[in-house]
């Protein structure tokens, strides 16, 4: 636990401890497993409520599909065209508080254009249109309406496109997000409220009752770091692990282990990938929506980039890896090329990142949610939308997967909700605030809906600040607003580190706008463990960067050391394990197979693989 939401080297040794020192007389109330945005949020979710919380994660905070998407907030222009009205009307709702309350500085709006290319798209598209707006009404984060643009406003706003490719276009808003930043930043509130926040603390079994129904009362985490196995005692376990659903299995008393079928939601695995390529390749003041044979394809602003994406395909190996083959950058390519006046080739594309979507079959059903899915009337344990499920299989265990970015604070509240209202297992007690028949009566509802993030409390002043923290500090204006945009009114907790050291305030090598100041906190605020997690999740150099931030791998490395006991050997392991992962990553841009390509990142992990009987630092060949 923190008041301040630091998860330094401190606050996880803090709260392993605390995690240790539980029992079956005094358990947690809540321990979410994930660190992923859905954890997170269920974690500041359950903290908020009064109730004690823990959140464990098995790598790094947003490794998984949470640092991989298209970085939207949206409400699913495309769920209209399925008539999923209450789908797009929540998460337009949802993009409409982050916008306004929980994270203004992380969630801004950006403007697109549609495309026209048939007469006949400019009514039936407008009105989609025009309903999506109407159905952000009351709730529009200040978002303009759209517009319809004619071909000569279309060629002055995106001299990019075609001529032959649009004959007019549509222009509305959506948000974007830096996906990884909202992860930290909820871990960073919900260890505030007084959560206990661990990476690289894996669940390798829920602690089972005897019987089949016997119910769950804990976990075993494993400390990866040190090789070190806990047993957490709680009344609550809520696994938010996305694709990784499934896989813990339940240990019982007698040592057997068995994974958990009935009444779990199944799980599969679909890729989605996203290319990089510098903003002068194509000249627009907006981005762009496009139909393929499949859904849409995004291409996207990102500071000096565009975020052209994405996919949807099946993937069939584990889950660990996921990485873009020779194939998918070269749909994306050529579906981008469809539109563009100038071609875009591989030679430009700077960056390549693949996510894993966790698609859903709700137990009790056969299909995953989808276009004809629909909701179980035999399964009185699970919550079941269009986008996410909320299962309680055992007693004492809740399930919540599939869903979208844009509403994980519904899904965590939902996830929260379906735990407290149902019974615990068996001698586990009431939660904190219940009554005695632990039936859910005392525990506060949801208070998440307006809460603003740590680096959104005190926003507007410190953005309003920004001329005279530059004076100040000494720092460019430019760099004090990107810092801004990155911590929101935690920029300054970054500057006096600069002010303090002055080597701290000159930019990491090949990383305009980054300084050094970032690694440092990014380990002493925001519990960075290794190069990666601060080359990739706290700087977005892994896509950002020509070469992936591996020039700055070491300057990294010699900041992390001092903070995390790193002598200069480990140090520049630390470093090479990062150089290694962004050439295996470019490699695999070439890869035929996804089998192919996930077993070149998975060579570069063998090579330098941590070693938990070293103190989990690297071993080099």
């Amino acid at each position: 636990m923190t008041t301040t939401g630091g998860l330094g080297p401190a606050s996880r040794d803090h709260a392993l401890a605390a995690l240790s020192t539980t029992t079956p007389e005094h358990p947690l109330d809540v321990l979410v497993i994930g660190g992923g945005v859905v954890g997170a949020g269920t974690a500041l979710d359950a903290a908020t409520r009064g109730l004690s919380t823990a959140l464990v994660e098995a790598t790094d905070y947003a490794w998984g599909t949470s640092s991989r998407s298209s970085k939207l907030v949206h409400g699913g222009l495309r769920y209209l065209e399925m008539l999923d009205f209450p789908l797009v009307h929540e998460a337009l709702r949802e993009r409409g508080r982050l916008v306004e309350d929980i994270a203004p500085h992380l969630v801004r709006p950006v403007p697109f254009l549609y495309p026209l290319s048939k007469p006949w798209e400019r009514p039936y598209v407008g009105a989609g249109v025009a309903l999506y707006d109407g159905l952000a009404a009351g709730r529009t984060g200040h978002l303009p309406v759209h517009k319809h643009l004619s071909r000569a406003a279309v060629a002055r706003m995106a001299p990019g496109l075609k001529p032959e490719a649009y004959i007019g276009a549509i222009r509305y808003y959506d948000a974007q997000v830096d996906d990884a930043r909202l992860v930290i930043e909820l871990v960073r509130t919900a260890a505030s409220h007084g959560a206990h926040c661990a990476s690289r603390a894996e669940v390798t079994a829920y602690l089972g009752q005897p019987g089949p129904q016997g119910g769950v009362t804990g976990v075993e985490v494993l400390d990866r770091e040190t090789g070190r196995r806990v047993t957490v005692h709680a009344r609550r376990i809520i696994n938010a692990t996305g694709v990784w659903t499934g896989s813990i299995p339940v240990r019982h008393p007698d040592g057997t282990e068995e994974p958990v079928v009935a009444g779990m939601p199944r799980v599969t695995a679909a890729k989605g990938i996203h290319l990089v390529v510098p903003r002068d390749r194509f000249t627009s003041t907006s981005g762009l929506i496009l139909r393929t044979e499949k859904s849409v394809l995004f291409v996207i602003p990102w500071g000096r980039h565009w975020i052209i994406g994405t996919t949807d395909t099946p993937w069939r190996e584990p889950v660990e890896q996921p990485a873009a083959t020779s194939e998918d950058i070269d749909y994306v390519l050529e579906r981008a090329n469809a539109v563009l006046s100038e071609p875009l080739t591989r030679a430009d594309v700077v960056g390549v990142f693949a996510g894993l979507r966790p698609l859903v079959t709700p137990a009790g059903e056969d299909e995953p949610l989808g276009d004809t899915a629909a909701p179980s009337e035999a399964q009185p344990t699970a919550k079941v939308s269009r986008e996410h499920v909320v299962a309680t299989p055992l007693p004492g265990l809740t399930v919540v997967t599939g869903g979208k970015l844009t509403t994980y604070r519904a899904m965590a509240a939902d996830a929260v909700d379906a735990a407290v209202g149902t019974a615990g297992a068996p001698g586990t007690g009431p939660l904190t605030g219940q009554d005695e028949t632990g039936s859910g009566e005392g525990v506060p509802a949801s208070c998440t809906a307006e809460l603003p993030l740590l680096g959104a409390r005190g926003w507007t002043p410190a953005w309003n600040r920004r001329l005279l923290l530059a004076s100040e500090s000494g720092l460019p204006a430019a760099t004090v607003e990107s810092l801004l945009h990155r911590y929101g009114s935690g920029a300054p907790e970054v500057i006096a580190l600069a002010v303090a050291e002055p080597e701290l305030a000159e930019e990491l090598p090949g990383l305009p706008g980054h300084l050094a100041a970032e690694a440092k906190h990014a380990v002493t605020h925001e519990g960075a463990r290794s190069v990666q997690d601060v080359l990739a999740r706290r700087i977005r150099a892994v896509f950002e960067a020509d070469d992936a931030g591996a020039a700055a791998a070491e300057s990294v490395a010699r900041r992390m050391a001092p903070l995390l006991g790193w002598d200069p050997e480990r140090a520049e392991a630390e470093a090479e394990r990062y150089r290694r992962w962004t050439q295996a990553q470019r490699a695999t841009q070439e890869a035929a197979t996804d089998a192919e390509a996930r077993e070149l990142l998975l060579e570069a992990s063998r090579e330098s693989v941590r070693d938990a009987s070293r103190g989990g630092w690297p071993a080099t060949t």
